[in-house]
């Protein structure tokens, strides 16, 4: 694979991919996440995500908001269950400002007590916007049933009462604990040498610490399926069917993600949007999806339909359950599938910027990073008989958990 890594004294990962590309994309990949909060703090990953942006011992938030603006460049952050990112997307000629920034921002953020008013406030609106898209909120409520009574099952951005008892001395503690540089990977995907990138490194973190934090995360309580129905005032009826699905370290994984593209892939043809939409027109929208965190994971089904068209659509959907369960895939459907999703893998490998989350989410989890073909290489060995295999562990009506507002 053409990539280099590698470590600082102080513990900083760095991984660097070359491109042809003009634009370079960086940033820091922090282990810490919804996960990692406790029962307290909900929300506090996220919070922090945001106020990273609002002052450093260098800088105010007005002059960090123009910082890679006024070159043309871009700069952006996420928060999920096990990872929080800050990475920018600029001319490579831009790379020093870009990493001298966002090391500012990881390592010398001071919280100000009035931009921790004030974000609060935006995410307490981010929250109600949230609350008012049932398509959206109903992922974060089946979650919580798979997950019931454990931190991945919590919403990505709190909750009204977490977010205000959170204090700014409660900030830096978590701040503190999580973002150091042992806990975090640097990641460059671009058109410049990675001695370069090393040096810029050292440059803008050298003069931090191998830190002795330990950081152990609690493995989720064992699964038992549910069922659920919450009475909302809306025009449609959101449907949820899911079970866990394989943690990404296990070999099944792979199996799994070929078997969730066929049921309801964003293909046209997948057997749900055939079954649900095209041949019975009960839905709009019907999708499966697949999440593999570092030790569990979550399978699930989503489709929105008129109320009166719920138990149909149900029937529906564990009738193409079934049908996996039951019967072998004939050697024509499955190189048909693998063909599909090796395709769609090519595809959205075009793009630099997921290129680079990708292999810094992978690289801060797994230390490792792989080329889309050893990803080729797995699918094309997958056998009707895995498939077969995986699908009775995981599709039984009996498994399944179902969560339904209407």
């Amino acid at each position: 694979m053409n990539y280099n890594q590698y470590t600082l004294p102080n513990g900083l990962r760095i991984i660097h991919e070359s491109s042809v590309s003009k634009v370079t994309y960086a940033g820091f990949a922090v282990d810490a996440g919804t996960r990692d909060e406790n029962s307290s703090e909900q929300g506090m990953a996220h919070l922090v995500e945001h106020l990273i942006f609002k002052g450093t011992t260098h800088r105010r938030a007005w002059h960090i908001l123009n910082r890679m603006e006024n070159v043309g460049g871009d700069l952006n952050a996420y928060t999920n269950k096990e990872e929080t990112v800050l990475y920018a997307s600029f001319l490579t000629e831009d790379l020093d400002r870009a990493v001298e920034l966002m090391s500012d921002m990881v390592f010398h953020s001071t919280f100000p007590d009035h931009e921790l008013d004030k974000e609060k406030e935006v995410i307490l609106d981010e929250i109600q916007s949230y609350e008012d898209n049932p398509s959206e909120l109903i992922f974060d409520d089946f979650e919580d049933m798979i997950f019931k009574d454990h931190s991945l099952g919590r919403n990505i951005l709190g909750n009204p009462q977490s977010l205000n008892q959170i204090t700014r001395e409660d900030i830096i503690r978590f701040w503190s604990n999580y973002y150091q540089p042992s806990n975090m990977v640097f990641f460059v995907l671009g058109n410049v040498d990675f001695k370069k990138v090393i040096r810029l490194a050292e440059k803008y973190t050298g003069h931090l610490t191998l830190s002795d934090r330990i950081s152990e995360r609690i493995m989720p309580p064992l699964y038992v399926p549910q069922h659920k129905l919450i009475h909302k005032e809306t025009h449609q009826a959101h449907v949820m069917v899911g079970n866990r699905g394989y943690d990404a370290h296990n070999n099944k994984r792979t199996g799994l993600y070929l078997l969730n593209n066929m049921l309801g892939g964003p293909g046209m043809n997948s057997r749900l949007n055939v079954s649900l939409r095209e041949r019975k027109g009960l839905v709009y929208s019907v999708e499966s999806n697949l999440t593999s965190y570092t030790d569990t994971g979550i399978f699930c089904i989503y489709f929105g339909t008129d109320p009166n068209d719920v138990d149909r659509c149900l029937t529906l959907t564990y009738k193409e359950l079934k049908k996996l369960c039951d019967l072998k895939l004939t050697p024509s459907q499955l190189a048909a599938s693998k063909k599909q999703l090796i395709g769609q893998i090519g595809v959205a490998s075009d793009n630099n910027e997921n290129n680079a989350l990708g292999m810094a989410k992978t690289f801060l989890h797994y230390n490792r990073y792989e080329a889309s073909e050893a990803v080729y290489k797995r699918i094309e060995s997958i056998t009707s008989s895995e498939l077969l295999e995986i699908a009775n562990e995981l599709f039984g009506e009996e498994q399944l958990s179902t969560l339904i507002y209407k």
